[in-house]
């Protein structure tokens, strides 16, 4: 009695390519911005000697840390949402980039690739001033304010990043896998959902979670095309101060380590995913 041969692999992955830039924070990072702040604050206070001194500078960011921090907490909804709608979208892609069909991995693949390379700002853009300010459905008036079209903006590169991370997961499991379960007459959707998807979730996690941080800290590109979010009240705040230039980098310095100090616990556990993750290529 000859033995079955195994069928063949369904059909062949590239190898993973390197997906979105690895964030490596360490905690002197935060320590290194802290003194920066303090620092400039500090001498920029020295500077204003004299009986007509005006206000500290920690006595100003004080006064608006109120106003601040609701702006970013704004940018934190902004982050959410974006990686939210762009996680639903590129989980779509990266399907069509292992489908079995060859015209739709070639859309799927270019559709990425057009995405993933293009600039930020520029998608932000092209968001800004292509979508309507409302949309109709018959009687219904849907209005699309400012930050709603910047978080679509920031959703579109999320979601070609997004649909290589998972192309690179289902890329990195063994082919024995898909030999198996073919063997045992699993359908094409079972082959995926059943027995490659699982695997693939672990593997996907820190680089998924790596791309958030990036996004949190890539949403202050949205000042620039409007919205009022914590950079634009930065801004207004040194417009309310009289412009003082001492200010500027004590404030944008503090802004940075609320971001360093939402984006470090992340990049930390990011990392532990990895080593307790790690996979053996």
């Amino acid at each position: 009695m000859t033995a079955r041969p195994m069928p063949a692999t369904p059909f062949v992955l590239a190898p993973p390519r390197a997906g979105t830039p690895k964030l490596r924070l360490r905690l002197w990072h935060g320590a290194a911005l802290a003194m920066l702040v303090l620092l400039s604050a500090t001498l920029a206070d020295a500077a204003s000697t004299g009986p007509a001194a005006r206000a500290g500078i920690l006595v100003i960011l004080l006064k608006w840390t109120p106003l601040l921090f609701r702006g970013f907490l704004f940018n934190i909804l902004i982050s959410v949402a974006s990686m939210t709608i762009g996680t639903i979208l590129g989980g779509a892609l990266g399907i069509t980039l292992i489908s079995l069909l060859p015209p739709v991995r070639l859309a799927g693949s270019v559709t990425m690739q057009f995405f993933r390379n293009a600039p930020w700002l520029v998608l932000l853009f092209f968001a800004m001033f292509l979508l309507p300010f409302q949309l109709r459905i018959g009687p219904l008036v849907i209005p699309l304010p400012d930050w709603l079209k910047a978080v679509i903006g920031l959703s579109l590169p999320v979601m070609a990043n997004v649909a290589e991370i998972m192309r690179g997961a289902v890329a990195s499991i063994p082919s024995g896998q898909w030999e198996a379960a073919e063997s045992l007459a699993f359908k094409r959707r079972q082959q995926v959902w059943s027995i490659i998807m699982p695997q693939c979730i672990k593997r996907m996690l820190p680089p998924w979670m790596n791309l958030y941080a990036i996004l949190t800290m890539s949403t202050v590109l949205a000042s620039i095309v409007g919205v009022n979010e914590v950079m634009t009240l930065a801004g207004q705040v040194s417009a309310a101060e009289g412009g003082r230039t001492d200010l500027l980098t004590p404030l944008y310095g503090y802004i940075m380590v609320w971001f360093f100090l939402y984006a470090y616990p992340i990049a930390l556990l990011t990392t532990r995913l990895e080593r307790r993750f790690a996979v053996k290529m």
